[in-house]
């Protein structure tokens, strides 16, 4: 059976540069916006075999962030749900330019009943 995948996009702007975001002083794409790009990849790729009423979280994420992306440039990560265990869904995620990789990562997320979640805030 095929691992679920899921590639989420982004176009570089100046609302998601490290100066912006503030993770660094220069005009190119920040490492948490790599990240979010990273988990929200991850999120789609678990949410056709959730439980009604299911979502999942973060909860560990390792990266790397390898090369520069400059504005205008279109930024993509894919992730692979590796491995279920239980609730816990383990991911591999790339991240690539149209020059090639710029990041990898180890993602951890949880899957959660919402309503039980939220109840907890």
């Amino acid at each position: 059976m095929e691992k679920p995948t899921y590639t989420s996009k982004t176009k570089v702007t100046s609302a998601n540069t490290a100066i912006a975001l503030g993770s660094g002083d220069m005009e190119v794409f920040a490492t948490p916006a790599l990240v979010a790009l990273m988990e929200n990849a991850a999120m789609n790729a678990a949410k056709d075999q959730l439980p009604e009423g299911s979502t999942t979280v973060g909860a560990f994420i390792e990266t790397t962030h390898v090369k520069p992306s400059p504005l205008g440039e279109e930024v993509s990560a894919t992730a692979v749900l590796e491995k279920e265990e239980g609730r816990k869904l383990t991911f591999r995620i790339t991240a690539s330019d149209t020059k090639g990789t710029v990041g990898e990562a180890t993602h951890i997320r949880y899957i959660v009943d919402r309503e039980r979640f939220m109840s907890k805030l």
